[in-house]
């Protein structure tokens, strides 16, 4: 095939992305459109770009790679190719070779990038996109919010993840209007008299139901109430503090501050040490 595969790399390592870019200028029939650093970047140019390939990394701060995957499942008509970025060599390999999709571990190796864009290129010519693109629709249908190395070591053993019967999105009304928000895009919740503001992205929406009945609803893997009128999403913590009066706060990848309960304290650094 002669035509440009428009590609785009996401890494949150600056050096990883770096060394990737380098090692595909090498393919002509490669064409770099863009780099993204974060998982929620990548969702927004996919979206807007429709890239014929992606290199995901697996494990970023925030979204991971299997987020990305879940929300390009409901926002996007067609999936890309996509190659896997990893680390882990302990079980991606096993995982991602029963199900035929493709992966590179860093550091890259030239000889199995070259293998990697032969594949694809093979895939592109054939028409063979849409059985990978069938594949990876089939993973996300499995994966649940756990840790990513747990992912792989179930996919690896060849078992299918257990589905919670946690729901994908939240309905908030508001002012006639209904609005569905991704329930991994929530970074907090917390209370404001008889009513809870969710705070997602740049944006918050107010949600009248009790902080109770919202907690009933979230996946304690995900979420833990961090006192009575707040509550976390985990991967979006990026430490836990202690000052020096003896109270606890945590910061989020975005750099927002949140107190921490005592009485939480030991289940919320659990669940970070976990993730």
């Amino acid at each position: 095939m002669s035509k440009p595969i428009r590609t785009l790399v996401v890494d949150d390592e600056p050096l990883a992305r770096k060394g990737l870019t380098v090692r595909l200028a090498q393919f002509p029939i490669i064409d770099i459109i863009g780099e993204c650093s974060n998982g929620r970047d990548a969702v927004k140019v996919i979206q807007e770009e429709q890239p014929d390939l992606v290199f995901l990394d697996i494990q970023m701060p925030g979204w991971s790679g299997f987020d990305v995957l879940r929300q390009l499942k409901q926002s996007v008509e067609s999936m890309p190719l996509v190659v896997f970025v990893t680390a882990y060599d302990q079980y991606a390999i096993r995982a991602f070779e029963v199900r035929a999709l493709d992966y590179i571990l860093k550091p890259v190796d030239e000889v199995r990038l070259a293998a990697a864009i032969d594949r694809i290129i093979e895939a592109l010519g054939h028409e063979l996109g849409n059985t990978q693109q069938q594949r990876l629709l089939e993973l996300v249908a499995e994966m649940t919010g756990e840790d990513c190395e747990d992912i792989l070591r179930q996919l690896a053993e060849g078992g299918s993840l257990v589905q919670n019967n946690y729901p994908e999105h939240i309905a908030i009304k508001d002012s006639g209007e209904i609005t569905r928000v991704a329930i991994n895009a929530i970074e907090w919740v917390d209370a404001a008299g008889d009513y809870m503001c969710i705070h997602a992205g740049n944006e918050t929406h107010i949600l009248r139901r009790t902080m109770k009945e919202l907690e009933q609803e979230l996946n304690p893997k995900m979420f833990q109430r961090i006192h009575r009128s707040a509550i976390v999403n985990v991967h979006q913590v990026e430490k836990l503090c202690s000052r020096q009066n003896g109270e606890y706060h945590i910061v989020l990848h975005n750099g927002k501050e949140l107190k921490v309960s005592r009485s939480y304290k030991d289940k919320i650094k659990q669940l970070i040490l976990g993730n």
